[in-house]
């Protein structure tokens, strides 16, 4: 449909053509350079110039198949293109061969921006699980529900006081989070499960974002069940949240516990996945 399309356009604007003109193709460093004349230069440069359009440019040139196969058919034209048929075959070849030839899938957006990001949310990834690992399993063996909550505790929202600091108080309010926070360390997971994206979203972003969805889930719970056995939260249930039997102590202790090895076990996953095609310079993220 497109060589159809192409040649209808051709035959409209061809005629004010006095003399054939170069005919381009793709350069290595992505540009357009003259090479030789040929009959149909018109459609040839049209077809090149919307395969650019389309993006194709930087496929081709990541694998050298495109660029190859493009010089290839050019240097070749004269000998080969005698009847406007002939053109309109040999331009499909070509651009059957560009479109569909295969290309490495991107890992991560570059390795300069990939270690940035590394260096910038990786430390407070790493701090959460080692909080996690310790002071926040002393607090759930305990049944601290007072310091299970000031550990998942946001921090304060950004007052009139803050305003007139300044760095608008960021860093007074950001050392109010607790030490497993969303904001602390799930957005710094999120942000560094997003490097490993560009265009679309990569399966291996796909797989830590799940996992960061599912230890958001529990830090949620973890803090409502704190809040329900501080009495400052209702456990729900019955009519209108009315009627529902109140748990005891013992039994949001076994919640907590609970969520806690669920919350481990999906930080794991998390890590996993980072790790998996980490580039060897990287160090890998560790366990709990």
């Amino acid at each position: 449909s497109l060589v159809l399309l192409m040649t209808t356009t051709t035959q409209t604007i061809e005629s004010q053509i006095p003399t054939p003109i170069a005919q381009c193709t793709i350069s290595p460093t992505g540009g357009l350079r003259a090479v030789k004349s040929m009959r149909y230069s018109m459609q040839s440069s049209l077809i090149l110039v919307w395969l650019c359009l389309q993006g194709q440019v930087a496929a081709f040139q990541a694998n050298g198949r495109g660029h190859a196969a493009c010089q290839q058919w050019v240097s070749d034209v004269p000998d080969r293109v005698e009847t406007r048929g002939d053109f309109l075959l040999q331009s499909a070849a070509l651009m059957g061969t560009l479109v569909f030839a295969p290309t490495a899938p991107a890992v991560a957006r570059g390795r300069a921006s990939l270690e940035q990001a590394y260096d910038r949310y990786t430390p407070r990834i790493v701090d959460g699980g080692n909080f996690y690992k310790s002071k926040m399993r002393e607090l759930v063996a305990k049944s601290d529900f007072q310091g299970i909550k000031a550990a998942l505790a946001e921090p304060p929202k950004k007052s009139k006081e803050d305003r007139a600091k300044q760095d608008g108080g960021t860093a007074e309010r950001a050392a109010q989070a607790g030490g497993f926070s969303d904001a602390r360390v799930l957005v710094a997971a999120d942000l560094f499960a997003a490097t490993f994206s560009d265009s679309s979203i990569s399966e291996k972003t796909k797989k830590m974002k799940k996992e960061v969805g599912e230890l958001r889930e529990i830090v949620q719970k973890m803090e409502s069940v704190s809040k329900q056995a501080l009495g400052e939260e209702s456990g729900g249930g019955g009519l209108f949240g009315f009627g529902a039997k109140k748990a005891s102590k013992d039994e949001l202790s076994k919640q907590l516990k609970q969520l806690y090895i669920e919350g481990g076990n999906a930080y794991n996953r998390y890590i996993f996945a980072a790790n998996e095609g980490l580039p060897v310079q990287l160090n890998k993220l560790p366990f709990l």
